[in-house]
């Protein structure tokens, strides 16, 4: 069964959408409502959602905003945007964010009910037996899919810090002889380690070929044509995936934060090869970097973040910036990695402790003032502290607001404002939910 989030800033909308989604007979467990970007990050941080239907215009945080952050909180939530207008730098901006769909109003019942079912069907997890009979299906074929091996060489050789030949003169042959076009000029790298020890049994060279290849086609669908990027095999059980910009695409994107992307693809690279193949991965994400000459720098970069995966064993996805490398001549050692790992920690909690009660303060912004990014900051401090990190700014503001209630003559609204929350409706929610009572019930 799957639990839809509905949003829009007009009421009669969201309830009409839901009530059209309530008797359309899909197996729905839950229909959640809201009415801004910050009432939706906050079902998403505590309800387990599927599938975001968002409007695009709305108040203070519109639909690509939201689709962001809902991907730097889930990844995999699948999103439908709905829009009042075709707007085509928006409707490109949700595409390449990964929206399934961009539905313009008013909405043909039919039609959002089509899209809802295509998107839920692709949700489907494979049971153990699927999975099994999925790697068997591809033996037949596989041989017809492989990756060229000279491309494959010349690829691993441009990233060695000691090619056989000069960088460009490998460029070169990958563009004439095998179609691989490097121009960039900004590169950035990602690496995937699969733990094929997660099987439940001995597995073949063979079946390891197979899942490799499989976790190939995850990373090519995952990428598809939005992205420009070249990926091969590494070794035996390792995805090399070089990402390229252009000086246009690198301009439109910066802006909307090209690395959070990264984290995006990251996380939803970990989770699909679990999903589909039934194993887990460490990926390595490196910087970007301006031409291509730095390809060896970026290859050492993800190799290094991947070795973090050895202090933090139960974390897989890791940014090389996330790690003040540069500090250190030699590898880290443990009393160092933890200090560095403390820090981080500290400096979080005293930027929520001052700013709890800011209106639209999210997760993207307590890491960005930290130098880390958001997937790392969030493991960190619930490693540390017991808490996620958004339990940690509800647990501030319903304090603050427990006090205010016992103690002032302030009214609910006054006190919503006063603790950071969009509506006193929306309030009232959170801290029921928090406190087993309203605040009017508290108050008495």
């Amino acid at each position: 069964m799957y639990n839809i989030l509905v949003v829009d800033d007009e009421p009669l909308i969201c309830k009409g959408l839901s009530s059209v989604l309530a008797s359309s007979g899909i197996d729905i467990s839950a229909i959640h409502m809201a009415h801004n970007g910050y009432e939706a990050l906050d079902v998403l941080r505590t309800d387990d959602i599927d599938l975001l239907v968002t409007d695009i215009q709305m108040g203070t945080m519109n639909g690509i905003e939201l689709m962001q952050q809902a991907k730097l909180i889930k990844p995999w939530v699948q999103t439908i945007i709905i829009s009042a207008h075709e707007t085509f730098h928006y409707a490109q901006m949700a595409i390449r964010l990964g929206a399934k769909d961009y539905l313009i109003k008013p909405l043909n019942n039919e039609q959002f009910l089509d899209s809802v079912r295509n998107v839920l069907l692709k949700l489907h997890k494979p049971e153990p037996a699927e999975q099994e009979e999925l790697i068997a299906g591809m033996q037949e074929h596989f041989h017809m899919d492989e990756l060229n091996p000279q491309s494959v060489d010349w690829l691993n050789q441009l990233v060695s810090s000691q090619p056989s030949l000069k960088v460009q003169d490998i460029v070169r042959i990958l563009k004439e002889k095998h179609g691989i076009r490097l121009e960039g000029p900004y590169f950035s790298m990602i690496r995937i380690r699969l733990n094929l020890a997660d099987r439940n049994r001995e597995l073949s060279k063979t079946d390891e070929r197979l899942l490799r290849y499989a976790a190939l086609n995850i990373v090519n669908e995952l990428f598809d044509e939005h992205w420009n990027n070249t990926a091969f095999y590494a070794s035996e059980r390792e995805i090399n995936i070089i990402l390229q910009w252009n000086e246009t695409l690198y301009g439109d994107t910066a802006s909307s934060g090209i690395m959070n992307e990264l984290d995006m693809i990251g996380r939803s690279l970990h989770f699909n090869i679990q999903k589909f193949l039934g194993i887990t991965s460490v990926i390595g994400i490196s910087q970007i970097l301006k031409g291509i000459e730095f390809i060896d720098v970026l290859h050492d970069q993800v190799i290094k973040a991947l070795s973090c995966n050895d202090r933090h064993k139960d974390h897989y996805v890791f940014y090389y910036g996330d790690f003040n490398w540069n500090q250190y001549s030699q590898r880290p050692t443990e009393e160092e990695f933890t200090a560095q790992t403390s820090l981080i920690v500290e400096k979080a909690m005293e930027y929520i402790n001052q700013n709890f009660a800011q209106k639209g303060l999210t997760l993207h912004e307590v890491a960005q003032n930290n130098h880390v990014s958001p997937n790392y900051l969030s493991y960190l401090f619930k490693k540390e502290t017991g808490y996620n990190l958004w339990e940690y700014v509800v647990k501030l503001r319903m304090e603050e607001s427990k006090r205010l209630l016992l103690h002032t003559d302030m009214r609910r609204y006054e006190i919503s404002e006063k603790v950071g929350y969009e509506s006193p409706e929306h309030f009232s929610k959170i801290f029921k939910k928090y406190y087993g009572m309203s605040p009017s019930e508290l108050k008495k």
